[in-house]
């Protein structure tokens, strides 16, 4: 009788090949944490690190393996996808994962938490972003989801010693736990409306079997909106991201300003644009206001930050709204701007914050802005990425940020959403009070303004050893301007040569749109 019953369990069909970015990542996760059971300084500052960037460097060719196939197929029995879309955001993860590897070379946060641990956790959570990435139904969702937020729960309280970075990681535990309940309550309610879990399945079923105005399906979509802004930062459910961006070890804030941020949006492309695309006419207005008043408060918020990492948090608060507005169109080329804004946001944010992992650790000022008083006088390789990485979040010409403004602009007037178009362009004029001043500290010297006060971390005085110098000090950590200053020259490439980015959005936006058809 058991062998009768074996023989009628149909095993599921599994395509390895679009499976072998995941068995990479999690056979690194292995081998890292098992590597670093061997003591030693090589094994922990040099072996261990090199393994977390030959995984993620391995995952990403295997991805390129896959990308270049052309075709959109199920994984695992329909449960992820292999598709243009999947693959070009897990670019964004491994970029944003190999770059934190860089920064984090140094940081004290490894030493604290263990270089083994730190790097495992990492390693997990970007399996959980490229998972989520090519999820297909909303089980794998929400599993993907959480294989990504929990590392990072614990990677911000990784600098165990400083009690901002254990504050960071209980914040961070406890509203995204709050995020995660409401959203999984969402995705029940539309599994209970439609009768399945597959992305296909609720786009057939709305119409069909379910009404697009079921009261049942449109509170599952309103609280799995709400689960999806607290992931991406959208006002009002951001508060949570200044104080954690602050505490938590700045490696880990600059992974988790772009490549978090990313996978909460692949979220909105996957659910909105694959899922429920005939119920745009109740989610896309709505998502339009919260687009209108994250890009408000974002940046009127930045504006009294003395902190650079509580600016970039509020500025990433703004970002997100910008963002939102490629979401909202539900169009190819909504997504295709949403996608290239992803690229060149990596770029813009992580060589933002390199120029702040460098100067925080030589400066007695740490993170404030003071901290990069004369930079542009005593290490010019510093403050010149730093400009032009603000000029970009500024969207300054030639540069990548004004490229993905403009083509995020292209789509929402397009899209008949032509006022969100308008916010944008005052969204960014505001913001050039924040950014400007950055740039004004730098390159003429003190700029004295009225601030109310902030809390952060203590001064720390750095003692001067063997004829200190900024010059000196920066070249003590080559890798971290190495990093600066690729992101700046990749922001300048992309906003004067655009095409290569141009080509691999327009794949992207094309394989979901064929998904839909």
């Amino acid at each position: 009788m058991i062998l009768t019953l074996a023989a009628k369990v149909t095993p599921p069909v599994i395509d390895y090949k679009g499976f072998s970015p995941l068995i990479a990542l999690v056979g690194g996760t292995v081998l890292v944490l098992l590597v670093a059971l061997f003591r030693g300084r090589a094994v922990q500052r040099g072996l261990v690190p090199l393994l977390t960037a030959g995984t993620l460097l391995t995952a990403m060719g295997l991805s390129v393996w896959v990308w270049h196939a052309g075709d959109s197929r199920p994984i695992v029995e329909g449960a992820i996808e292999r598709d243009a879309l999947a693959m070009g955001m897990s670019m964004i993860f491994y970029v944003a994962g190999l770059a934190t590897v860089l920064l984090s070379h140094r940081s004290v946060a490894v030493r604290e938490a263990g270089a083994g641990e730190y790097y495992m956790l990492l390693l997990s959570s970007v399996t959980g972003m490229v998972l989520l990435a090519q999820a297909a139904n909303l089980v794998t969702l929400f599993v993907a989801l959480e294989l990504l937020s929990i590392p990072l729960y614990v990677l911000c309280a990784s600098h165990v010693r400083r009690r901002t970075s254990l504050e960071a990681g209980l914040k961070y535990l406890v509203i995204g736990s709050l995020g995660s309940a409401t959203l999984l309550y969402g995705l029940a309610m539309i599994y209970g409306a439609t009768g399945t879990t597959s992305f296909a399945g609720i786009d057939n079923a709305l119409g069909d079997t379910v009404s697009i105005a079921d009261p049942l399906f449109l509170t599952g979509v309103g609280l799995a909106l709400t689960g999806f802004a607290f992931k991406a930062s959208v006002a009002p459910f951001h508060q949570w991201t200044p104080d954690v961006y602050q505490g938590a070890p700045t490696p880990i804030t600059a992974f988790m300003a772009v490549a978090t941020k990313a996978a909460a949006f692949a979220m909105f492309l996957r659910v909105l644009d694959q899922a429920l695309p005939s119920a745009q006419t109740y989610w896309a207005p709505a998502l339009a206001t919260l687009a209108v008043i994250t890009i408000i408060v974002g940046n009127v918020g930045a504006i009294a930050q003395s902190s650079l990492k509580r600016m970039l948090a509020w500025s990433g608060v703004a970002q997100a709204g910008y963002i939102a507005a490629g979401v909202v169109v539900g169009t190819q080329k909504g997504l295709e701007a949403t996608a290239f804004y992803l690229f060149v946001y990596l770029l813009m944010n992580v060589g933002a914050f390199a120029v702040i992992v460098a100067r925080e650790r030589v400066s007695e000022f740490g993170d404030d802005i003071r901290s990069l008083e004369g930079l542009g006088r005593a290490a010019p390789w510093l403050a010149w990425p730093m400009t032009i990485c603000m000029l970009a979040l500024a969207g300054f010409p030639a540069t990548g940020g004004f490229i993905g403004k403009f083509y995020l602009i292209d789509a929402a007037v397009s899209g008949d959403y032509a006022w969100l178009g308008i916010v944008i362009v005052a969204g960014s004029v505001i913001s050039l009070v924040y950014y400007l001043r950055v740039i004004a500290v730098m390159f003429m010297g003190p700029f004295e303004i009225t601030l109310p006060a902030m809390p952060g971390r203590p001064a720390r005085r750095v003692k001067p050893v063997g004829g200190w110098s900024p010059e000196a000090d920066a070249w003590r950590q080559p890798e971290v301007v190495i990093v600066a200053l690729l992101c700046a020259a990749a922001t300048i490439f992309f906003g004067v040569w655009p095409n290569p980015l141009f080509d691999v959005v327009r794949d992207m936006g094309t394989s979901i749109q064929s998904l839909i058809g």
